[in-house]
């Protein structure tokens, strides 16, 4: 298995363990070299929203992923975290319905996270 897929499940993984909502997961390898995979997800409040992001950090740090970059942390409306192969947006609701990114990005091909386990 490649080590983005690896890294993919963790950040998959520690979302899922801070209760994000809709997470998403697109295959940007054939439409950006930025990055192999998106991320996206949401959670109701400005605290929730910290909360995912920094479950994210955590474990990937502890995976011995490194972190690139986080930004937007302290607003808690849209957390980017670039972790190189992954990156991951933890919007805050309202934000997530406004980027909207997923159609910004319609041409990637949606991983079903379920398929991750």
């Amino acid at each position: 298995m490649k080590e983005s897929e690896d890294l993919l499940k963790v950040v998959v993984t520690a979302c899922e363990e801070r209760k994000a909502k809709n997470t998403v997961v697109l295959n940007m390898e054939q439409l950006s070299p930025m990055a192999d995979y998106f991320v996206i997800c949401h959670g109701t409040s400005e605290r929730q929203v910290q909360a995912i992001a920094r479950s994210i950090k955590d474990a990937a740090e502890d995976e011995g992923f490194e972190i690139n970059r986080m930004e937007g942390f302290e607003q808690s409306r849209w957390i980017l975290i670039d972790l190189g192969d992954v990156i991951c947006h933890v919007f805050h609701e309202e934000e997530r319905s406004y980027y909207n990114l997923e159609r910004l990005w319609g041409d990637a091909a949606e991983v079903a996270v379920s398929d991750l386990d």
